[in-house]
């Protein structure tokens, strides 16, 4: 369906691609993976036209349709949401506007001497309408934004009321209800919370169509691609499996890479040592210049390309009482809204709450109520002895000074530490060289959460409050979260729509329901055993 034949790029002084290949075949889904600047979008944008490669071709088999979703979603106002995703189906979406149109019309007294007209032309967009399937496709439009967990009220309103995440799921959704042949979606699974995610993924197994996707959710892709192509270091490889399968192979590839490597090193050697030991003699000239001749036209094994992981480890935190948090008889109202009627809630030493609930269940409200940055209507919130906090909000980047740079904001919060242990915590965050000059307000939504994730973790609290901590985190940054959080020896409460996140780090669940608040003990992992669902509300 769609061809990468040896194509080259540069843009500006970086070299995206050289000579890279690759084919989407009809029905594959396939991950596209690659750290950060790699090329990702440039690829995407290489196969929707909007840029030409510098060599080679892209090609693409004739009348296919592609829908391609991206983080840069632009304008969307004056219409409701489900306008908007309908906008994107075609002709059914003009026929559509203009009945809006003429309804507007036919209720207008000043243009009542040409109702007879208006008539006329509504009757036969009508039927236009229903050939086209325009009255099935509302529906499908509604399905897919309630998928996307909008309520009614969302879909019917201004979509330029909504904020920017909210947009987001619009724009994914015009994609959804057009069903091209081909989708390209570029990180699809951000903004979006646990219950979406799982719809999507459901959604995607069943479409029939290629697809080619990136997305920073490790287990949302390995469920629904079945094979990667890694673009690294300008070139494009294949791999065919889902993304677990990528990993272990990638590391299997990389091991027998360095085995050649070390074995052509040591021949090598060995053949410079007999050329040094016998170039001297006459009675060996014709062995040495015979070697000589052999070692020139041996192609070199070049060592596999060193990946920079990076590693943070937490530094102890002190240790607190065994009770850390305590809410007794908690209520909290938002004008007529009840969020708690009553709610008893402790969290003790080394317990690892991951909260869940639907949309709108109260979750970030409860974090806010521990960390205090919310008051409670009734009912008391205590922290215990020796209790040091840290919290990671939803709204913690904006807090960021934009004209400080990120070094200078890593001294801000640490005057007495040395500049070297700062440029290390630094480099362990992915600030690197000279990323640590760039200003706050320059940083990208991920640099931004790196950052204060580093704020908070070098002089450790003994109680983590986490809300959505990985929204904006790349797969490699993802990892050494979880690495350092699962070594961490406080108390943890943390949201999150990450199910790698919450299966490596919760060891209690807390889940909110309108049906009463469940406790369980175990993680994530037991929950869903014991449940039989991913999320609440949801089943399978």
């Amino acid at each position: 369906m769609i061809r990468l034949d040896n194509i080259g790029k540069q843009n500006g002084h970086q070299i995206v691609f050289i000579e890279a290949s690759a084919v989407l075949n009809r029905g594959e889904k396939v991950g596209l993976v690659g750290p950060n600047g790699a090329g990702k979008t440039t690829l995407f944008r290489l196969i929707t036209g909007e840029e030409q490669p510098d060599e080679g071709q892209v090609s693409t088999d004739r009348g296919i349709t592609i829908g391609y979703f991206s983080q840069d979603v632009g304008e969307m106002s004056g219409r409701s949401a489900v306008a908007e995703v309908m906008d994107g189906a075609g002709p059914v979406s003009d026929v559509a506007a203009e009945l809006a149109d003429l309804e507007a019309a036919m209720a207008d007294p000043n243009r009542a001497a040409e109702m007879e007209v208006l008539i006329e032309r509504y009757g036969q967009l009508q039927a236009q309408f229903e050939d086209l399937g325009g009255y099935a496709l509302e529906g499908k439009a509604r399905e897919v934004l309630a998928g996307l967990s909008f309520s009614q009220e969302m879909m019917d309103g201004d979509v330029g009321a909504l904020s920017g995440g909210w947009k987001m799921r619009v724009a994914l959704a015009r994609i959804l209800l057009m069903r091209p042949d081909v989708m390209l979606l570029d990180e699809p699974s951000n903004h979006l919370d646990l219950e979406s995610l799982i719809w999507l993924e459901h959604f995607l197994k069943g479409y029939e169509g290629a697809l080619m996707m990136t997305s920073h959710d490790r287990e949302f892709m390995d469920r629904v691609v079945k094979k990667i192509i890694e673009i690294d270091g300008g070139a494009l490889t294949t791999y065919s499996g889902g993304y677990e399968f990528y990993v272990e192979q990638r590391a299997l590839a990389e091991r027998q890479q360095q085995a050649q490597f070390e074995r052509q090193q040591a021949m090598l050697a060995k053949e410079m040592r007999f050329i040094e030991r016998f170039k001297a003699r006459a009675s060996h000239a014709a062995q040495v210049q015979s070697r000589v001749k052999s070692l020139e036209k041996i192609e070199r094994v070049e060592p596999p390309k060193r990946r920079q992981t990076v590693v943070f480890d937490i530094p102890p935190a002190p240790r607190s009482g065994e009770e850390v948090a305590t809410l007794r008889g908690v209520h909290k109202r938002y004008g007529t809204r009840t969020i708690y009627d009553g709610l008893d809630f402790q969290v003790r030493r080394k317990e690892r709450w991951c909260v869940m609930g639907v949309n709108g269940a109260g979750k970030s409200t409860l974090l806010k109520l521990v960390t205090r940055s919310t008051a409670a209507d009734e009912g008391t919130v205590m922290l215990g002895a020796s209790v040091k906090m840290g919290y990671f909000a939803q709204h913690a980047m904006e807090v960021l000074d934009g004209e400080r740079t990120v070094f200078q904001s890593l001294e801000d919060h640490f005057p007495q530490a040395n500049q070297g242990s700062l440029r290390t915590l630094a480099g362990c965050f992915g600030f690197s060289g000279d990323d640590v000059e760039k200003k706050c307000r320059v940083l990208s939504g991920g640099e931004k959460a790196r950052l204060v994730m580093a704020q908070i973790l070098f002089d450790p609290p003994n109680f983590l409050v986490l809300d959505e901590p990985t929204n904006h985190l790349d797969l490699a940054t993802k990892e050494m979260l979880i690495t350092a959080l699962a070594a961490y020896d406080g108390a943890m409460l943390f949201v999150s729509h990450d199910r790698r996140f919450l299966a490596a780090l919760s060891n209690r669940v807390l889940e909110l329901t309108p049906n009463g608040i469940h406790r369980y003990g175990g993680g994530y992992t037991e929950y869903v055993a014991r449940t039989g669902q991913e999320a609440p509300g949801l089943h399978g």
